[in-house]
């Protein structure tokens, strides 16, 4: 299992790392719903990369007798196009960073935070963990990992809860922080909403291009 974990362990960096979901939740946490709200985005996340999980693993098969061998080929073929296509995403980001002197925009959706409730905290945050392309692709990846490893599936699934937990650190320490020190935590919470979104594109076309090399190089040594 130790093997899973660290094979996945960049994927859910990057996961966690994702800086839209931070700012989404620390927006949440300056509204008057912030103690439903908060554990509700948290929730959500993490049952929108535990789908993610379960479709992969599921799909992956339960490990064989010739698991021995080395990972399967069509590890080696999805980490391909996995990593091709974070590479995509990193130029894209790269490409549509805001120009010098230029506010980063955001999207529409963060406007209306303040009218969210619980519920809809918790689907916009499976959606994001989930459904959205960089995050998805990354949660992919990091099952895929775990699956290419062969261990047995109670394995896996323990295995990728910790790439779940590793993965929610980001949007999980706004909200650590909200209910530890109150009042006080809005300054540092502001100063980090503000950092994330002007550094979003560069912080996702680096960690999009570092793991997709990552994932390029893998399945080349799976392929060839």
């Amino acid at each position: 299992m130790g093997e899973a974990i660290g094979q996945s362990l960049a994927t859910a960096v990057g996961v966690a790392l994702s800086p839209v979901p931070i700012i989404a939740v620390i927006l949440m946490l300056t509204t008057p719903k912030a103690r439903t709200n908060g554990p509700a985005f948290v929730a959500g996340w993490l049952v929108g990369l535990a789908l993610v999980g379960v479709v992969v693993l599921l799909l992956a098969g339960p490990a064989t007798d010739s698991a021995d061998a080395g990972p399967p080929a069509w590890a080696g073929w999805l980490k391909l196009v996995l990593g091709l296509l974070l590479l995509l995403v990193a130029g894209r980001q790269f490409r549509g960073r805001p120009k010098q002197g230029d506010a980063a925009s955001m999207p529409g959706w963060m406007n209306a935070i303040d009218g969210f409730g619980a519920a809809k905290s918790f689907g916009i945050a499976a959606a994001l963990s989930g459904a959205n392309p960089k995050n998805l692709l990354l949660a992919v990846a990091g099952a895929t990992a775990i699956a290419q490893t062969g261990i047995p599936a109670g394995q896996q699934a323990a295995a990728y809860g910790i790439f779940m937990i590793v993965g929610s650190l980001g949007v999980a320490t706004p909200l650590v922080l909200y209910f530890a020190m109150g009042e006080r935590s809005a300054d540092v919470l502001g100063r980090l909403k503000d950092w994330m979104r002007d550094h979003n594109a560069v912080i996702m076309s680096v960690l999009c291009l570092v793991i997709g090399a990552k994932l390029i190089g893998d399945a080349l040594t799976v392929l060839w």
